[in-house]
């Protein structure tokens, strides 16, 4: 009974008008009294931030704030796979026959999760993370390796939110929910930065202008409000570092493991 009430109540409010209307007054200047508050409450660690509280203009800009410049250190090995956001990791491991296994409990289809893309064959038995971004998390999304960007796709969907208790007691959230998905082709393969709306999250959003080619650790994209990154490996092109389990918190520019040469090129 209880699962079922909070799955009700969870549906009513991941209306897309919700979120327009947070995301409304976060923007305003009345929300910039909040960030002080908002800082304390989340543990924010303000002396990362680019600029002094005082100096942003409304909540949503606090939260969408940069860093300031060296607070981040990106991997430098040329192969390197890095996380492309400040996270817990909420799933990780290989993709197997198009499925993401035990993400709390539950099995994801690529092909859902991807919109059924024709790319989708391309990652059947590659690698994945599920990455949650928090309220105290910094919400700038870096490209994970160097490469081009080949396509991008914007998908709409609902807003429920994707903390664990979303992710334990909601459907596949992570294929019902908005995504702006973003394929990158590197030196020896190709990855997927599915980026996951949630609850309270008015949009996600492109840096602009958005590059065609990319430097590891350079920004995509950001997330107005907490929600999930779901980084894939094409098959065969990479190996993670082990290690990493469910419940560990990793940062932009941490190594997540390499990228495999594509031997028919050398």
């Amino acid at each position: 009974m209880n699962r079922w009430l909070l799955r009700a109540m969870t549906e009513l409010s991941s209306r897309k008008f919700i979120s327009r209307l947070t995301g409304s007054f976060a923007k305003s200047p009345l929300s910039r009294r909040l960030i002080p508050r908002f800082a304390a409450l989340y543990r924010i660690p303000v002396e990362e931030a680019e600029k002094p509280l005082a100096e942003y203009a409304t909540l949503n800009e606090f939260f969408t704030r940069r860093l300031a410049p060296g607070s981040r250190a990106i991997d430098a090995a040329p192969d390197a796979l890095v996380s492309p956001v400040d996270a817990r990791i909420a799933a990780c491991g290989p993709i197997e026959n198009g499925l993401l296994l035990q993400v709390k409990g539950q099995d994801y289809s690529l092909e859902e999760l991807l919109n059924r893309s024709p790319r989708t064959s391309q990652y059947r038995s590659g690698y994945y993370w599920v990455l949650y971004l928090s309220p105290t998390d910094y919400h700038r999304i870096h490209a994970p390796c160097a490469g081009e960007v080949v396509e991008t796709e914007h998908i709409p969907g609902r807003v429920y939110p994707v903390n664990e208790r979303g992710l334990t007691l909601m459907r596949r959230v992570l294929s019902r929910n908005e995504r702006l998905i973003t394929y990158m082709r590197h030196g020896s393969g190709e990855i997927a930065v599915v980026k996951v709306g949630a609850l309270n999250v008015s949009s996600i959003k492109y840096v602009e202008p958005l590059p065609r080619s990319l430097e590891r650790g350079q920004e995509l994209a950001y997330f107005e409000f907490g929600s999930t990154v779901v980084l894939l490996a094409e098959d065969d092109t990479f190996l993670p570092l082990p290690g990493f389990q469910a419940g560990d918190q990793v940062r932009v520019g941490q190594l997540l493991g390499t990228l495999i040469p594509d031997l028919t090129k050398v």
